[in-house]
């Protein structure tokens, strides 16, 4: 079968693979739709932290961010998960540990991360195996491309849960990327105002498009009261500008990861009696992300600049121009464009 393989920094491209064969526990999914997004990108270019500390390495087959459909069982699994349409948790705790005991299993020291830690294959590909226990059905009212973007937008969705901002409050979100904009959707699904802050870019000015209720630079964030702040940027000096912002006695939330380390004052955290919340993974959002796309009340298809094929992954995963591109931050790859 097909599927897409980086071989080494820079280096990659569709192959001829083995189809998987499920072991026990485990069900054969037959993809149909990948989101890429910045983990992948930093596999391909070498700079993921997973490659240097030993948790990853190449081959490496990718895609974390997928819909599709059971097409067979191992042992063990209920057949009727044949024929259902299904995506997953990417985050494989070993099941046996005190973390997974405390349903921490996200932070699973023997973890695997479908397409990214352990060897786990990953989505793209024609299929691959998934163990049935982290499986989710997708309601047939979600489109395919909106439910590849269901493990995003479980990441955003804690992100919003964590700042503890209720209906009338305000929160301020730095970094107008996937994660941060499907965060701001879920905070106006609940009744939050909703604010962004980015560089003076592209993506801001995607941002303005939305429809929130402000979207600033640095130089012209107005001074008001932030209830809650979630950075979901890479850039380093924003953990410090978030705490520096953030109301006394409320949440910052760190879900972004900037390329070098962040610094806090920690005197700030004290004095202002501020609570910082770290994101990771959305194995505990994925339920709720699914339900808020299935009713409609968080969309992210504006968010989608592209649907491109298997054979254009090194183009997107190098950054180069799509014929035909929108604004927006995230490109899904088809694997099935025969049916649509």
């Amino acid at each position: 079968m097909k599927a897409y393989v980086i071989a080494g920094p820079g280096v990659g491209g569709v192959v001829d693979v083995d189809p998987p064969r499920p072991s026990a526990g485990e069900v054969i999914v037959e993809v149909c739709m990948v989101g890429i997004c910045g983990t992948d990108r930093e596999l391909f270019d070498g700079s993921m932290a997973y490659l240097h500390d030993g948790n990853a390495r190449y081959p490496l087959q990718i895609g974390h961010e997928w819909v599709g459909r059971v097409r067979g069982v191992g042992a063990e699994v209920d057949p009727s998960w044949i024929g259902r349409r299904v995506t997953a948790d990417p985050i494989l705790g070993c099941g046996m540990c005190d973390r997974c005991a405390a349903q921490h299993s996200h932070v699973c020291a023997a973890r695997y991360e479908i397409g990214v830690r352990g060897g786990w294959p990953g989505a793209l590909a024609e299929q691959f195996p998934v163990p049935v226990a982290a499986l989710y059905p997708v309601p047939d009212s979600i489109d395919d491309r909106a439910a590849a973007m269901a493990e995003p937008a479980g990441i955003a969705w804690r992100a919003f849960e964590a700042a503890g901002v209720t209906a009338g409050e305000r929160l301020l979100i730095l970094g107008p990327g996937t994660i941060g904009l499907l965060c701001a959707m879920f905070a106006r699904a609940a009744g939050a105002e909703v604010h962004l802050l980015g560089p003076a870019d592209r993506s801001l000015q995607f941002a303005r498009t939305l429809g929130f209720d402000g979207v600033w630079t640095s130089e012209d964030l107005p001074r008001r009261a932030w209830h809650g702040v979630v950075d979901a940027s890479n850039a380093s000096s924003c953990p410090g500008l978030a705490t520096e912002l953030v109301e006394p006695g409320r949440r910052v939330v760190l879900v972004g990861l900037a390329g070098t380390p962040s610094y806090i004052d920690s005197r700030q955290v004290a004095l202002k009696d501020v609570t910082l919340v770290g994101i990771l993974g959305a194995s505990a959002g994925l339920r709720h992300a699914i339900a808020s796309l299935a009713d409609g009340s968080v969309d992210p298809l504006a968010l989608v600049s592209a649907v491109s094929a298997l054979e254009d992954v090194t183009d997107v995963l190098s950054s180069r121009p799509l014929a035909g591109a929108g604004p927006g931050p995230k490109t899904l790859i088809d694997l099935k464009p025969e049916i649509r």
